[in-house]
C-alpha cells in the first residue's frame, strides 16, 4: 500500500477515570468522516500519567483492549496508544496496537521516566517491536523514549516512526527538536502524539502533536493547547526516492544495546 492515512487525536484526560476517556475519546474518534488506515492516541490515554497503576491497571482481557477491538472493527481502522496493563504481577506502560481485524501487537515502554519515579512501579520493556501493517513498518515508542536515539536507530529498515507522549509545556521545544531529528537521523517519517491540559499534578501539557517526513520537514502540525484531531497521507514513494538519493543509512553505525 503506497499511502497511509493517519489520524493524531490531541486531546485533554480526566485523570485515573477510563471509563470516561473512552467515551471522550469515542466522540473524537465517530467524528472522523472520512476513511483513515490509522488512529493514533496519547500516551496514558484512559488515564493520565499516573504513578498509581495498582488503582488502575487494567489487563489484556479487559475493557480497553475490547473497546480498542470493537473502534477498529467499526471504523476498518488500526487503533494504536498506550495504556497501563497488569501482567504477572508486573506493571507496564503498553503501546497497544490493534489491526482492523482485532489482532493486538504491543510494545513495552523501555526507557521508564526516572525524574517522575516511573522506573519504581513500572517494568521496562526489553523488545523492540517492528510491526506490520498494509505493507509498512512501523515502530512504536513512547514518551521518554525519544531522548535516546540509540534505541530508535533505524536498523530493522522501518517505514514510520510512531510517538505517544505526555510531554510537559517546560519541555516543549525538546519535543518538536528531537521529533525531528528522529525523523532525520532514521530517514523514515516520524509522528508525535502528546496530550493537552492539566493533570492532576498540576503538570500543563500543550500537545504539539505532528508528523514529520524523511527529511525533517513538517508534514502537518496540531494547533497547540487545543484538543484536535489532524489528518494527513503518508507516501510510501517519498521514503524510497529519498533514500535511493540519500544513502545515509547505509553509513550508519553498528552497535550492541545492554
Amino acid at each position: 500500500m503506497q499511502h497511509l492515512k493517519i489520524a493524531l487525536i490531541q486531546a485533554d484526560l480526566i485523570w485515573q477515570n477510563a471509563e470516561q476517556n473512552r467515551i471522550n475519546f469515542s466522540k473524537k474518534i465517530n467524528a472522523i468522516s472520512e476513511p483513515v488506515d490509522l488512529i493514533v492516541l496519547p500516551e496514558m490515554f484512559t488515564t493520565g500519567f499516573s504513578m498509581q497503576p495498582q488503582k488502575i491497571a487494567e489487563y489484556m482481557i479487559g475493557d480497553t483492549v475490547e473497546w480498542m477491538q470493537k473502534i477498529a472493527s467499526k471504523k476498518n481502522t488500526a487503533i494504536a496508544g498506550s495504556v497501563i496493563i497488569s501482567e504477572n504481577n508486573k506493571y507496564y506502560n503498553r503501546f497497544l496496537f490493534i489491526h482492523p481485524c482485532g489482532k493486538i501487537e504491543y510494545y513495552n515502554k523501555r526507557h521508564l521516566f526516572t525524574l517522575a519515579g516511573e522506573h519504581t512501579v513500572y517494568t521496562q520493556g526489553e523488545v523492540k517491536k517492528i510491526i506490520e501493517y498494509k505493507g509498512w513498518k512501523i515502530c512504536p515508542l513512547v514518551c521518554y523514549d525519544l531522548r535516546f536515539p540509540v534505541w530508535a536507530r533505524n536498523v530493522e529498515e522501518y517505514d514510520l516512526l510512531m510517538y505517544v507522549a505526555n510531554w510537559p509545556k517546560p519541555r516543549i521545544s525538546a519535543w518538536d527538536t528531537l521529533l525531528k531529528a528522529r525523523s532525520i537521523e532514521n530517514m523514515c517519517y516520524t509522528i508525535g502524539v502528546n496530550r493537552v491540559g492539566k493533570d492532576e499534578n498540576n503538570l500543563e501539557y500543550p500537545g504539539h502533536c505532528a508528523i514529520y517526513n524523511c527529511l525533517g520537514e513538517e508534514v502537518v502540525k496540531a494547533i497547540p493547547n487545543k484538543e484536535e484531531t489532524i489528518i494527513a497521507i503518508l507516501e510510501k514513494n517519498h521514503i524510497s526516492e529519498t533514500r535511493n538519493k540519500l544513502n545515509f543509512l547505509s553509513d550508519k553505525d553498528t552497535f550492541k544495546i545492554k
